[in-house]
């Protein structure tokens, strides 16, 4: 596996983690429907959580979050109402972004949430 994968792979398991301590519930990981792939669907109370995790080993290049784009949005749209209609769920729905960092040897992790809204 490439490079940037494991870094990738590392960073849902960081932001899993971090959910857990704020008290979400994992309901899936890496969850696929069509060509879009939701990393981390979370529920907290009545709010469900679509968690899209970025991990960059810099930020030489910008901040991890920038790098969710309108296609990918679209995709997590579609994808989300799937997962909603199939599970039969009766939640508030929320697109959040975990955002993840290398800084020196320790991760820094900013969770977005509200992170963008599509209408």
């Amino acid at each position: 596996m490439a490079g940037h994968n494991d870094l990738g792979k590392l960073g849902e398991e960081l932001a899993v983690d971090f959910l857990k301590k704020a008290g979400y519930t994992i309901l899936q990981t890496n969850w696929v429907f069509q060509k879009a792939e939701i990393d981390i669907i979370a529920q907290k109370d009545n709010t469900l959580a679509i968690v899209e995790v970025k991990t960059r080993s810099t930020l030489e290049f910008g901040l991890p979050q920038e790098f969710v784009t309108p296609a990918k949005i679209k995709l997590l749209v579609r994808a989300v109402n799937a997962f909603v209609e199939q599970n039969d769920v009766d939640a508030e729905v929320r697109f959040d972004i975990i955002s993840i960092h290398k800084d020196n040897s320790t991760f820094e992790i900013e969770h977005l949430e509200d992170a963008f809204f599509y209408f």
